[in-house]
């Protein structure tokens, strides 16, 4: 086996063992951007949904989770149709995809939600618990809380269930979270607090 493969086999070997086994809790905290704000046509999260991308190569934990988050991480103040129909492609008001290509989104965005932004709700994480009693479990560092996120669904072989390190004092709480209260570019008053992201809607 030559080097390039022995490296990709490698890589394909760890990304496999920690999504089977969990992962330990380097990395926990750190920032991440989503693969699936790579896409043009992806719209962003919905507050009410848990997203495990379970293979995120930005993440030392492997694990990028999106815990009750709306729109994009890359794109605070979001857009709607009249803005794409009107604003150049170069404008700060569209909302761009994260790899610095400068191609925009071409669906609207919702804003992000003032009380859970990106930096509270988006970051990598662990499987601190889960109903496999056999399967390896972080421990999650200081600061963090391990949290059940996504039921067991009985299905079998289901290795996202169970409970995640969730940063302390940002569990969803849905009557508490205020829902009209979004981030406004009129405003300014959501810079972007994600460092793995690029700056308020950018070009």
């Amino acid at each position: 086996m030559n080097r390039p493969q022995m490296a990709l086999w490698l890589g394909t070997a760890l990304s496999v063992a920690f999504s089977a086994f969990g992962c330990t809790p380097g990395g926990v905290g750190d920032p991440c951007t989503p693969e699936d704000e790579y896409q043009p046509g992806f719209q962003g999260y919905g507050v009410g949904e848990v997203n495990i991308e379970s293979r995120s190569f930005q993440c030392e934990t492997r694990l990028c989770l999106v815990n009750h988050f709306q729109g994009r991480v890359s794109c605070p103040y979001g857009q709607n149709q009249a803005t794409i129909n009107t604003a150049a492609p170069e404008s700060g008001a569209r909302c761009h995809l994260p790899d610095g290509t400068g191609n925009v989104v071409t669906v609207p965005v919702d804003a992000q939600l003032m009380d859970r932004r990106s930096d509270d709700a988006v970051y990598c994480s662990c499987r601190c618990n889960g109903p496999d009693k056999n399967a390896r479990y972080c421990d999650c560092p200081s600061g963090y809380s391990c949290t059940k996120l996504t039921p067991d669904l009985g299905l079998g072989g289901d290795q996202l269930a169970g409970s995640y390190c969730v940063r302390s004092g940002t569990q969803y709480d849905p009557i508490q979270t205020h829902l009209g209260d979004v981030c406004n570019a009129q405003l300014a008053n959501c810079p972007s607090d994600n460092t793995s992201s690029a700056s308020d809607n950018p070009p």
